[in-house]
């Protein structure tokens, strides 16, 4: 039983991970229609989901880990990880979209 139930929450927070940059993000960017703002705003939104998704799952892993449920946590620290990779490459993204311009180093190149 234990090990059904936690492959059906690995399947499902896995999922959750796949659709939402497609389903919530892209959808919310593609209605933006260039607007940076809502752009933004979106991107900022699909972070925090994720970052409550991966404070849940690490606390259902502990919580799973004092009942000693073993398959369920490891499921679920499956999850953390690819959560993780998720939320870094995103910030990656995002802090490589809005570094500012390194503008003019030399003070006498009339720039």
């Amino acid at each position: 039983m234990d090990l059904a139930l936690a492959i059906s929450m690995f399947l499902l927070e896995a999922a959750w991970l796949v659709l939402d940059p497609i389903f919530g993000l892209g959808l919310e960017v593609w209605a933006a229609q260039g607007d940076q703002a809502r752009v933004d705003d979106a991107t900022r939104a699909y972070m925090d989901r994720v970052w409550v998704l991966l404070v849940v799952v690490l606390v259902v892993a502990l919580l799973a880990g004092l009942f000693r449920a073993h398959w369920t946590v490891i499921a679920h620290l499956l999850v953390a990880i690819l959560a993780g990779v998720v939320l870094a490459v995103t910030q990656h993204q995002w802090d490589t979209d809005h570094t500012p311009s390194p503008g003019c180093i030399r003070y006498s190149a009339n720039c």
